[in-house]
């Protein structure tokens, strides 16, 4: 893109569509995740060279883990190669991963391959790689709220002082601005408690394309789209 004023700072995606992928190809769902892995590669180099600073990836959702045994087993199982295989790259190309979303019901393997990736590549300054592993953004509300009104109880903040920001800085994204721009890939077109209240003026795309099929280009292309957009806020 010629134009670098019209570049998001903050890409969100909902990476949708590997069953359906493997499924189509006669394989096992399993294999879609798995091919899956290298456009999340593909989309991290996408960001970089298009001086993205945030890319979000819904990763885990809450309600994954009501999927089969065996593919929530699978998909840990794959995450934690995952970042064995690839934090050295991630460090070597300046980017920082963070995790958003609960812990406490990970195994503990799972746990210490998060906080090792998160600790290794902490000194990345050129992009921030937000993993939303375990995520629901109506508990993230919830858990806001519940911590705001134990300040409130507590005399530490007054009931009044509350505004938006006070519920912002309570997120888990307190430290990160919310999304210039949502991708959800396999043309379905919803959210799925997904960055509710931090989509709140985020464009939205929903390209027709698998997550598996989701390389360099297709970022690209999704970048065009957005610079074709008019972002008013609510104004004229």
């Amino acid at each position: 893109m010629e134009n670098r004023e019209h570049i998001p700072t903050h890409v969100a995606i909902i990476m949708d569509g590997n069953g359906r992928w493997a499924k189509n190809l006669g394989k096992e769902r399993y294999e879609g995740h798995i091919e899956g892995v290298d456009s999340v590669r593909e989309c991290i180099k996408a960001a970089r060279r298009q001086s993205v600073r945030y890319l979000t990836l819904y990763a885990f959702s809450t309600e994954n883990w009501g999927r089969p045994i065996e593919e929530v087993n699978a998909l840990m199982e794959l995450f934690c190669k995952s970042v064995i295989a690839e934090t050295d790259e991630l460090v070597k190309q300046g980017v920082k991963v963070v995790m958003i979303g609960r812990r406490d019901r990970f195994s503990e393997r799972v746990c210490a391959h998060l906080e090792q990736i998160e600790s290794k590549t902490a000194q990345g300054d050129k992009l921030t790689l937000v993993l939303a592993f375990d995520y629901s953004s109506r508990d993230e509300i919830t858990t806001a709220v519940k911590a705001i009104a134990d300040k409130v109880l507590s005399g530490e903040l007054k009931s009044e002082e509350i505004c938006e920001n006070t519920i912002s800085q309570h997120l888990y994204t307190a430290s990160i601005p919310d999304p210039d721009f949502i991708i959800r890939t396999s043309g379905e077109c919803r959210l799925s408690n997904f960055l509710l209240w931090q989509a709140s003026y985020a464009e939205m795309y929903f390209p027709q394309v698998m997550w598996p099929d989701f390389k360099q280009d297709e970022f690209d292309k999704a970048l065009e789209v957005y610079a074709m957009r008019e972002r008013r806020y609510g104004k004229l």
